[in-house]
Parts: C-alpha cells; sequence; structure tokens
C-alpha cells in the first residue's frame, strides 16, 4: 500500500493520518476536507467559542509542526463525490481524482434542519457558529428547537451573554431516550433552574416571517416570538458521495468492530461509522478509534476490533456532565452517590445485573471510578 486517502480532515481524519505514520505508514497521504480549515476542536462551538471567549486559533487541533510532520498533500475545500474501488480512486467536487491503495471514510455527519429562512441556524462548523456569534446581539429573542446537548449548550450559553432564549421539545422528556425519563428529568431542569423556558412535548409547526424568521409557532398553537432560531435536532451522516460504491449503507457507513468495511482497502472511522449496530457521534470516539481501523487497514484484514467504553461529556449553566457506556432507556437505575436534587450526584445503570453505563454531575472524580468499572461487554 503506497497511497492512502482520508477522506475527511476533521478530527478522525486528522487522527487517522496521524496514525498512518505513528504506526510505520511511509507513503503518500491525501487529506481531503469539504472544510477550507485545518482541524479544529468542535466541543467549544457551542459554548466558550460562541460566548466570544475563544477564537479560531485556539481550536486548532494541531500546530504547524504537527502538520508538517504528517507529510499530507492536503485538499481543502473540496468535497469527495465518488468513490470508484474499481479504479481505486476518490473522485473530487472540481472534477479531479485522488488514486489510492486504501480509503479512511472520515466523513463525518450534517446536522438536520427544518426551514431554509434567513435567521435559522444549525452549528457543526466553526463558519456555523461564527455565523450565530455574530446574531447574537443584545436584545435578539433566541429560540432553540430541540433540548439533546448541543441545543442545551447553546441555550445555556444564550443565558450567560444575558439573551431571551427558549427551548423546544418534541419529547415530553428531553434525552429520556438516551438516559432514561427519570435522569432525562433531571438534566431538563437544569434549564428551569436558571428561569430558561423550557416547552415539552410538542414541536415545530411552522416559522413566522417573509425575509426573516420572527417567529416559531408550535404545534400546540403557541406562538414563540424569535430572532434568531438553532435547531439541533440530530445529524445524519455524510455518505451520498458512497452511493453506487459496493459499501453499505445504512445509517452511515457499515463496517465491522475493527472499522473495516465490506471492502478490506476501505476503514470508516468517526460519525460516520456504523459499528455494533449505531453510531456513536463522540468526540472520545473520533480520538480512539482511528488507531484501530488503521492498523486493520495496513494489515488488509480485521486484527483487533475497537472495544473502547463510548463517552461524553456535557457543559450546560455551570454544571459538567459526564456519560459513559451503552445504557438503555429501560435500563436499571442506582443513584450511588449525592443527589439529583443537588446537581451533584452519581448514577449507574444496570441490566441483567451488570454494569451498562454511569452518568454523573459535577462528580469528575467519583464519575472516573466507575467509568473504568466498565468493560466493553457493555451491550
Amino acid at each position: 500500500m503506497r497511497t492512502v486517502a482520508i477522506v475527511g480532515a476533521a478530527l478522525a481524519g486528522w487522527r487517522a493520518a496521524q496514525e498512518l505514520r505513528a504506526q510505520g505508514f511511509d507513503g503518500r497521504i491525501e487529506l481531503i476536507g469539504a472544510e477550507p480549515h485545518l482541524p479544529y476542536d468542535r466541543p467549544p462551538l457551542s459554548k466558550a467559542f460562541l460566548a466570544g471567549e475563544l477564537t479560531t486559533s485556539d481550536l486548532a487541533l494541531a500546530d504547524e509542526a504537527e502538520i508538517a510532520a504528517v507529510e499530507a498533500t492536503w485538499h481543502l475545500g473540496r468535497r469527495a463525490v465518488a468513490l470508484v474501488p474499481g479504479e481505486r480512486s476518490v473522485t473530487l467536487d472540481d472534477g479531479t481524482s485522488c488514486r489510492a491503495d486504501g480509503v479512511v471514510i472520515a466523513t463525518g455527519a450534517s446536522p438536520r434542519t427544518l426551514f431554509d429562512l434567513p435567521g435559522v441556524h444549525t452549528l457543526r462548523t466553526i463558519d456555523d457558529a461564527a455565523e450565530l456569534r455574530a446574531a447574537l446581539r443584545p436584545g435578539v429573542r433566541v429560540v432553540v428547537v430541540g433540548a439533546g446537548f448541543v441545543g442545551a449548550e447553546v441555550a445555556s450559553t444564550c443565558h450567560a451573554l444575558g439573551i431571551d432564549v427558549t427551548v423546544v421539545e418534541a419529547l415530553e422528556v428531553p434525552l429520556a431516550q438516551v438516559i432514561g425519563p427519570e435522569l432525562g428529568a433531571v438534566c431538563a431542569a437544569l434549564h428551569t433552574d436558571h428561569g430558561v423556558q423550557l416547552c415539552c412535548g410538542t414541536g415545530v409547526e411552522r416559522l413566522h416571517g417573509t425575509h426573516r424568521v420572527t417567529a416559531v409557532e408550535l404545534a400546540d398553537g403557541a406562538v414563540i416570538p424569535a430572532d434568531v432560531v438553532v435547531v439541533g435536532i440530530g445529524a445524519r451522516p455524510n455518505t451520498d458521495w458512497l452511493h453506487g460504491s459496493g459499501l453499505e449503507l445504512a445509517n452511515g457507513v457499515s463496517c465491522d468492530a475493527g472499522g473495516v468495511t465490506g471492502l478490506r482497502t476501505v476503514v470508516a472511522v468517526g460519525d460516520v461509522a456504523r459499528y455494533r449496530g449505531q453510531r456513536f457521534e463522540h468526540w472520545t470516539t473520533a480520538l480512539e478509534q482511528p488507531a484501530t481501523a488503521i492498523r486493520n487497514l495496513l494489515a488488509g484484514r480485521t486484527a483487533v476490533g475497537f472495544d473502547a467504553v463510548p463517552y461524553f461529556w456535557s457543559e450546560q449553566y455551570g454544571v459538567r456532565i459526564q456519560f459513559a457506556g451503552r445504557a438503555r432507556p429501560d435500563d436499571q437505575v442506582e443513584i450511588v452517590d449525592g443527589s439529583p436534587d443537588d446537581r451533584r450526584f452519581v448514577a449507574t445503570f444496570h441490566r441483567g445485573g451488570e454494569p451498562t453505563g454511569v452518568l454523573a454531575m459535577n462528580s469528575p472524580k467519583l464519575f472516573t471510578r466507575h467509568r473504568k468499572r466498565l468493560t466493553a461487554l457493555c451491550v
């Protein structure tokens, strides 16, 4: 294998490039990124960067020396439009092709949206965040659609900036499908703790406004004035460019536990990869998974599987929320330390007597202890 093309230049793609060199690959690396930016850190986009506390340069994942050490040929601002396995090539949107013996798919996901109207934002890229940050002027009224972690973080940031914000969530209890209704209600209460209006159990019927959004009308008939709307209702994997490639696409790129697809010279990593029957849209997965996928790509077979326990965190209203595991909403939940009422506690999830997950608020040390007890057998 003399040339590897990495499609996607965010965290997972960048880590794949680093792992190629770390694992002894001395051939050519073609790194293709749809955005014009070098790799940057996404978690701060909804928090410190949105609040104006960080600059673009603060988000860089690598300095000049680290970029140079990888010795990659960069194709930034170029989008892959096709994978042609028979020709061992990736076609770009400018009509050029990158020939490669191996391909790493790291194209991530794109936010789902509802409406195309000025004043409506999604938050995925640094450009999205910069545009939204410019719109958060004093006196504006913000409606966040979706009370998942990104939506909740945006609402928290708006509140910290002194901006009027309302959160709308279609579910009766936010995050219930992830951590169950009891703990979902605890996370939801962070909004009301700080005087942020939370409207649950109703969706968005329509937006008001001709040239720009002026209000959000809910399915229950309520109308909420809005100058800015932020839609945070999940993301879809970026796989359109792979249609016709022969790869199995089912809510992502289907691959085995080692990241290897149906084509052994093609692996998938990060948000776009679907293994163990699901995708894991977490920063730690994008950071850690490429080491396994690259080892298997260079071996030409699945030599090792990725068995790390999923982990993610969120910061809202000054509260740090951490979760690890593969819990289900119907798992047994036990509060092992603290109290949800104090917004400082640790809860463990169990199924059939085995631990499946741990959730904590403002309890990092004890959370870490319980996280270490979890194993890759948490299914």
